[in-house]
């Protein structure tokens, strides 16, 4: 029996990148639907629980995508308010590729170095990649800062993951390279997540910061996130800081994204999520 994959998309188009991952992670079939809502998703996740037997229900699955995470989250809540006794599929949510771009980069930090006990700053960190990798850094026992050049983004963000995942963080405003510099003063870990091309510190910046110990990048697009590093750092030393640029995890990215989908067809109950992507990379990096 073909292994189908509805990709459910907040977007005007479904993603090209996360259909094309879908077919290297195992899937037969890829059907994108876009601009899927909580409001008309409904008959989408009826079509995939009514059909198929019990024992073939996990040849069928759902991922939900786009480049927006609240509403993917929302999307996501309300496919599974769907399910019921045996009747459901498994499902993954992987907005903008929040989850497994930030599982992919905090795994490699922490297989670099002890994160607990740490403090760890997330700059631009009010994104979809930025919050994930916030709350990832929280869960390993770091003390975590998210940046933003607005407080009050900055403020919300952190009150939608400690409701969403339990997690206190702390709100930095940061407008400038030299605010973000000053906001990593005394950290051990920075992860920047700014918008593509989007310089958000000097070399100067972080070079000669005595804390510092990892930092990681997700930016690919120069200028990078952080002068001085890589895009294809893979753990590299640099003024005696570990580097990881967004090539040098992004390996792992694609490879946990692939994996994922394929434990999607393994059963039909599988739900992946923040912590179970988050739990997979680490197995994985």
């Amino acid at each position: 029996m073909k292994k189908l994959l509805f990709q459910l998309d907040t977007d005007s188009f479904a993603s090209v990148f996360d259909t094309v991952v879908a077919y290297d992670g195992g899937a037969d079939h890829v059907i994108g639907h876009a601009n899927v809502t909580p409001e008309n998703v409904t008959p989408l996740v009826e079509g995939a629980i009514f059909t198929r037997p019990p024992k073939e229900k996990k040849n069928t699955a759902l991922f939900v995508g786009g480049s927006d995470l609240a509403a993917g989250q929302a999307l996501f809540q309300a496919v599974r308010k769907q399910f019921f006794a045996d009747f459901r599929v498994s499902v993954m949510l992987d907005s903008n590729g929040s989850n497994t771009t930030a599982a992919a980069g905090v795994a490699k930090l922490a297989a670099s170095g002890a994160i607990a006990g740490k403090k760890a700053v997330v700059l631009a960190g009010t994104g979809p990649v930025g919050q994930r990798a916030a709350v990832m850094l929280a869960k390993e026992g770091a003390r975590v800062a998210v940046t933003s050049r607005q407080m009050a983004r900055a403020v919300k963000a952190c009150e939608d993951m400690r409701v969403r995942f339990g997690v206190t963080l702390t709100p930095l405003e940061a407008v400038d390279n030299e605010a973000r510099a000053a906001a990593i003063a005394d950290a051990q870990i920075v992860f920047a997540c700014g918008a593509a091309g989007v310089l958000l510190l000097e070399e100067q910046h972080w070079k000669d910061n005595p804390h510092l110990e990892m930092l990681a990048d997700a930016n690919a697009t120069p200028p990078l996130g952080i002068a001085g590093m890589e895009m294809f750092d893979r753990g590299a030393e640099r003024h005696g800081k570990i580097c990881w640029g967004a090539i040098g995890f992004g390996t792992l990215k694609l490879a946990v994204h692939r994996a994922c989908i394929g434990k999607l067809f393994e059963s039909n109950d599988q739900v992946f999520d923040a912590e179970e992507i988050f739990a997979l990379a680490k197995s994985m990096a």
